[in-house]
């Protein structure tokens, strides 16, 4: 999972180390994009449901399939009362079930559309980086192999979204639990002729 670490204030990216990626319980990742005072509510009601579960002491721990499915009750509560949480969420995880390692990814948006995938994107994303996961994802890529791919979206969401910002976060998550890596930089180069003068060649452009 991947994110970069920008908060906008409308126009004006205010906030430049804000974290969007967050461990749940023992066995899941959660990521979101969206308006971050409701993800952070998100975070509220997600710390009540894994307390409660811990309470129970009963040796069961809730599953990233089961916090998927309350967030996406959450989320089309919230959307039939008229007052949305403005989020987009991932929900990963791994959890060691009878089938052995039992692997998940899926995503809850703002009105309580749900699916599972192996590969998600949320906002810009969906139109650039969809695309590139479709022609490069494969089902056995080591982890340096997934995050070169994470990071070749990213820079293209980079160099395409003005809202952007060269400030990443990856994160992982396998049976021995969650690792969240500290924010770094990519690599990038602004050269390119068709960055330099856009509307080169461009029929009816200003």
């Amino acid at each position: 999972m991947a994110s970069d670490t920008g908060a906008s204030y409308g126009s004006t990216l205010r906030y430049k180390s804000v974290e969007r990626i967050k461990a749940v319980g023992k066995h899941s990742l959660i990521g979101a994009s969206g308006e971050f005072s409701d993800f952070q509510e998100i975070l509220r009601y997600l710390d009540e449901l894994t307390l409660s579960d811990h309470m129970w002491d009963d040796g069961n721990s809730l599953g990233p399939k089961e916090i998927h499915s309350y967030l996406t009750r959450v989320m089309y509560n919230r959307r039939n009362k008229f007052d949305p949480l403005w989020n987009s969420l991932v929900l990963g995880g791994v959890k060691k079930g009878p089938k052995g390692e039992e692997k998940y990814l899926g995503m809850v948006n703002m009105i309580g559309t749900h699916f599972e995938e192996n590969h998600i994107a949320t906002g810009f994303g969906n139109h650039l980086a969809i695309p590139i996961l479709r022609a490069e994802w494969h089902e056995d890529m080591t982890f340096e192999e997934a995050v070169k791919l994470v990071e070749k979206c990213l820079l293209v969401l980079l160099y395409r979204d003005r809202s952007s910002i060269n400030k990443f976060q990856i994160a992982k998550i396998t049976t021995e639990g969650a690792t969240i890596y500290p924010p770094y930089s990519l690599k990038t180069y602004w050269g390119f002729a068709h960055f330099e003068n856009p509307a080169q060649g461009a029929v009816g452009s200003w």
